[in-house]
């Protein structure tokens, strides 16, 4: 066994393409691996795959010893040829952690491919009009302190299984389900968008959120603070009067430049009651909304994140989310 030899191959390998990037959650430049699945993991995702050593083992690629087999079984493998076996058949709608994301969901992403091997091509699909089939709620005992603790179980007469499910487990079920079902609602919206399209749409992807101030469409109505979300995909900015409040007061619709929308790092002269200095005007259509941000830094954010919505094209589905909200007011 050649040591210097191996983690040298080990690093050639890790500059492969497909290998550049953490397996589960795209991290770049991983330096551990998993030499049973065959795959090049970040640290974070390494410690999640060291509490499933039943299915995968790891190592740091530069300071562990590596025997000539397990280095042969890598460069049979890696990231690429692991992904085409354990995400065979991912649903559209589910959602692949990023390095940024919580705990939670990363470890039911490893969990789900690694442990349960929901995603490859032999998994089994559940079909809940069977006979033999059910799903509900039932107190399971603990095995290490006796308690009785709620669990989701899946009885699956085709599977031959009795499955149930943690916590955490179903926080990312009903996360992935409601992705499912908004799915479902924008492939039947939109039924000639491409689902390469309607993909990034399932989840609000904020580009920027903050307080500002606003005043009313008559601009002598009071400034009030408002914690405002700008939606990428949707192009609306919302506002809220508390950042946890489970409903909007209200939404603007930003459209592109083409179609006379635009935003100006100012206050329109004669506007007063701002207690904030830095003011900014989203142009549209209709009328203007004037809002006050406390400090530079922020008033540049905003005028920035304003612009970058502004200047994408619009879509068939900007047009009928652009009616909505101007049937709304």
């Amino acid at each position: 066994m050649d040591r210097d030899r191996n983690k040298k191959t080990l690093m050639e390998l890790l500059k492969m393409n497909g290998n550049r990037e953490c397996a589960d959650c795209s991290a770049p430049d991983p330096d551990w691996a998993s030499f049973t699945t065959g795959v090049f993991i970040c640290l974070n995702c390494s410690g999640i795959h060291r509490n499933l050593p039943s299915v995968s083992r790891v190592k740091s690629v530069r300071l562990d010893f590596w025997d000539d087999d397990l280095v042969e079984f890598m460069r049979e493998n890696g990231n690429p040829k692991a992904k085409s076996i354990y995400e065979a058949k991912v649903p559209p709608f589910y959602y692949k952690p990023r390095a940024e994301d919580c705990l939670v969901l990363r470890e039911q992403w490893i969990r789900a491919k690694y442990e349960r091997e929901e995603f490859t091509m032999n998994a089994s699909q559940h079909d809940g009009g069977v006979t033999g089939n059910r799903e509900g709620v039932l107190w399971k005992r603990g095995r290490d302190n006796g308690q009785y603790h709620k669990r989701r179980f899946i009885l699956s007469e085709k599977d031959g299984t009795l499955k149930y499910y943690t916590k955490d487990e179903e926080i990312v079920s009903w996360f992935n389900s409601i992705r499912a079902a908004r799915l479902y609602y924008l492939r039947k919206e939109f039924p000639n968008t491409s689902e390469a399209e309607l993909i990034p749409r399932i989840t609000r992807k904020y580009l920027k959120e903050g307080y500002m101030e606003k005043t009313g469409p008559k601009h002598k109505e009071s400034f009030r603070k408002r914690w405002f979300s700008l939606d990428l995909y949707e192009r609306k900015l919302l506002y809220f009067k508390d950042p946890v409040d489970a409903f909007e007061q209200g939404e603007v619709f930003i459209g592109s430049s083409d179609h006379g929308y635009e935003v100006l790092d100012n206050i329109p002269s004669g506007v007063r009651g701002n207690k904030w200095k830095y003011g900014i005007t989203i142009v549209t259509p209709e009328r203007k909304f004037v809002f006050a941000c406390e400090n530079e830094r922020e008033h540049k954010e905003w005028i920035d994140a304003f612009k970058e919505v502004i200047a994408r094209p619009m879509s068939p589905q900007d047009y009928t989310a652009e009616a909505a909200v101007q049937r709304k007011r």
